[in-house]
């Protein structure tokens, strides 16, 4: 102990030289991330940089230098984060530069948040000066892009975007996406970590081509760098399949060409030949980006800056002669090109011209536009904005058609991809056929003559309504129904509705897809007042039925006022109901909603409906399937108890469980199963 206390004073005195000297260190360290990061930040080199930036705000969290420069080197990568970091920054120094209103304008704008972007680039135009001119023309224009981007928002189109999937998209910019005829080849351009290509100057490796095949469906085997001469060590993209997918065009720059429309011949042992310029009247000295050429072989459009004063891309085309030679290129004038970049265009089979444009009504960036030549006024109509989701705020560029046309691919920088600019498909929505018979819950007794009124909105918001009525032999409908949403189904009799159904009906995407559905009804008064009494009273079948059915009791869910947020002691409920089913996969059960008298019908429906998918969706994340549930919402109109007093209340916002349809062996395992542990 002697000892310890003499030693004591020596290390209190050590103390405050060790935090110096570590503080001197980290103060070191941290200043050489910073300019290290502030090195590449300065490149535009945002990828590389992100990382030094991260590791100065994991020691000093509130550098507001860092955050607003890791805010902007964001914006390609994660547009959330972007605005966390650039919002952090004014909220710590608002000063700390005289651009960051206009970033926050451009973070807000790709983040969707249009208004709050307009005020942001309103008060920095203020603080501009008159010398100023041609930065506050800029800001006029994406301040008019975020009121083409609210319009088009709020009138979206019924079509169905999907990402891809990650065998094809990286963390870097996957874009230029080429089908083959028969729809199973595949290639694309990337700036991925397989690329052959050193890093270019913004600190990304090289474009190069890859190619994959398709499985089955969505899936794709794994992506390869396509073998050959097609990739140099610049910049090669891929453009177009033609001549029955014997040739193909692309896209190189190196140190022999400049920006260049090139040709490949599938070669006959199936890989692909030297490129060759496609033409000297096509390539120049300046910048040609994209191309389409025509299936005869005749007629060539590409983008080109060749002949604009100020540098911006046009979309030319030019015709072969007799002897095979190019003609003189020809703009396809004013109506399509614009003072902005205009690229990628793409002639579709019924003459459409689909293209890529920063002018025009364009949401931000470019947007992907669309057009017809008409042969008798020999012009072209005004290109229109293909609108929401097609086209974000963001970049929307290289639209594809499939071969029949059924859908289309493109490349966008859009909230939620991998990390960069990924490549997604466009599916034009079908309609699918639905079919089925409606029973009583729990009897199956048809219920014949029924109206059944299917309701749903298209991406607009417009109303979709249906119709059809049960069968008075069988009970059954046939309904056609468009695809990729949740309709609430009235049960009507005599003009009165019974019951109110939920169906999803999934994404459909080919024609002719048909659908079987059964639903359930409970019995509530009015609808036993519909059947016949007779035959459900002297079925024996029906009784069993019945009867199996009552073996079966599940707790009821409760809620909150207002709220259809899963309580700890209801995800505990339903993960015991999910453990049964998965036991017993005869068991299908009904999921039905109920609220409290507070507040109008309409609210009510909603929040029964609300809660009915909150337990819905919680039992398929357990694994189970959405063809053994139906969900049912009766808003305030059946009570368990009166709405007399908080307590009852309490009672009537609930979803109850009923199964609808069991084996007859369950009910033997049924006790057995509610004692038994949870640990299967």
């Amino acid at each position: 102990m002697n000892n310890l206390n003499r030693m004591f004073p020596r290390i209190l005195l050590f103390l405050p030289f060790f935090w110096f000297f570590t503080q001197v260190v980290l103060a070191q360290s941290t200043g050489s991330q910073l300019r290290a990061g502030k090195k590449l930040f300065e490149k535009e080199n945002y990828r590389e940089a992100i990382p030094y930036f991260e590791r100065v705000l994991a020691n000093d969290p509130d550098n507001v230098k860092v955050l607003y420069k890791a805010g902007i080197s964001y914006m390609a990568f994660d547009k959330e984060k972007s605005i966390d970091y650039l919002d952090r920054a004014q909220e710590l120094n608002p000063k700390i530069d005289r651009e960051l209103q206009f970033w926050l304008g451009k973070v807000y704008h790709i983040n969707y948040r249009f208004d709050e972007a307009i005020e942001y680039f309103k008060s920095y135009q203020a603080k501009l000066t008159k010398r100023e001119e041609d930065r506050s023309k800029e800001v006029d224009q994406l301040i008019q892009h975020a009121l083409n981007a609210k319009k088009e928002v709020a009138s979206p189109k019924d079509v169905f975007v999907k990402n891809l999937g990650g065998t094809i998209n990286t963390a870097y910019s996957e874009h230029s996406p080429v089908i083959s005829s028969d729809y199973n080849y595949l290639l694309f351009t990337s700036r991925g970590e397989k690329a052959t290509g050193k890093e270019a100057i913004d600190g990304e490796f090289y474009e190069d081509i890859f190619e994959t095949r398709r499985i089955s469906g969505d899936e794709w085997e794994q992506t390869r760098v396509v073998s050959g001469s097609l990739n140099s060590t610049g910049h090669d993209a891929s453009i177009q399949l033609f001549d029955h997918d014997t040739k193909m065009l692309l896209y190189r720059s190196d140190k022999k060409n400049n920006s260049d429309i090139m040709v490949s011949e599938r070669q006959p042992d199936g890989t692909w030949g030297a490129p060759e310029s496609i033409s000297d009247k096509v390539n120049t000295h300046d910048f040609e980006s994209d191309a389409f050429i025509t299936p005869d072989g005749k007629t060539l459009y590409y983008s080109t800056n060749h002949y604009s004063a100020k540098g911006d891309l046009d979309i030319y085309m030019v015709q072969r002669n007799k002897n095979g030679t190019w003609g003189e290129p020809k703009s396809l004038g004013q109506v399509i090109n614009t003072p902005y970049d205009d690229d990628s265009p793409f002639l579709a089979q019924d003459g459409t011209l689909f293209f890529s444009s920063k002018g025009h009504n364009t949401m931000g960036g470019f947007d992907i536009f669309s057009s017809k030549y008409d042969s008798v006024a020999r012009r072209w109509s005004t290109p229109e904005n293909m609108g929401t989701p097609i086209n974000t705020p963001d970049d929307d560029t290289y639209y594809r058609l499939s071969p029949d046309g059924s859908y289309a691919y493109l490349s966008s920088y859009r909230i939620g991809g991998y990390g960069e600019k990924d490549i997604y498909t466009i599916n034009y929505i079908r309609k699918v056929e639905v079919k089925g018979q409606l029973f009583t819950e729990g009897s199956n007794v048809p219920v014949q003559g029924m109206e059944l009124v299917f309701k749903s909105e298209q991406a607009d918001r417009k109303l979709l309504k249906y119709q059809d009525f049960t069968s008075l032999d069988s009970a059954r409908f046939n309904v056609s129904l468009l695809s990729g949403r949740t309709y609430e189904v009235e049960v009507r009799k005599e003009g009165e509705v019974v019951a109110t159904l939920e169906l999803d009906v999934p994404m459909v995407l080919n024609t002719n897809t048909s659908l079987v559905h059964n639903f359930y009804l409970p019995q509530t008064e009015i609808l036993m007042a519909t059947l016949d009494t007779d035959t459900v009273s002297s079925s024996p079948e029906v009784l069993t039925d019945l009867q199996k059915a009552e073996a079966f009791v599940f707790e009821n869910l409760l809620f909150n006022t207002d709220s259809f947020m899963l309580r700890p002691e209801s995800k505990d409920k339903l993960d015991e109901v999910a453990r049964i089913l998965m036991l017993k996969p005869e068991l299908k059960i009904s999921l039905e909603g109920h609220t409290d008298s507070r507040a109008s019908s309409d609210y009510n429906n909603a929040l029964s409906r609300n809660r009915v998918k909150a337990a819905y969706n919680y039992l398929i994340k357990q694994g189970v399937a959405p063809e053994r549930m139906q969900k049912v919402s009766f808003g305030k109109d059946k009570p368990s108890v009166p709405n007399a007093s908080a307590s009852n209340m309490q009672l009537n916002r609930r979803v109850e469980i009923r199964v609808i349809h069991a084996d007859e062996s369950d009910l033997a395992d049924h006790a057995a199963l509610n004692t038994e542990e949870i640990s299967q």
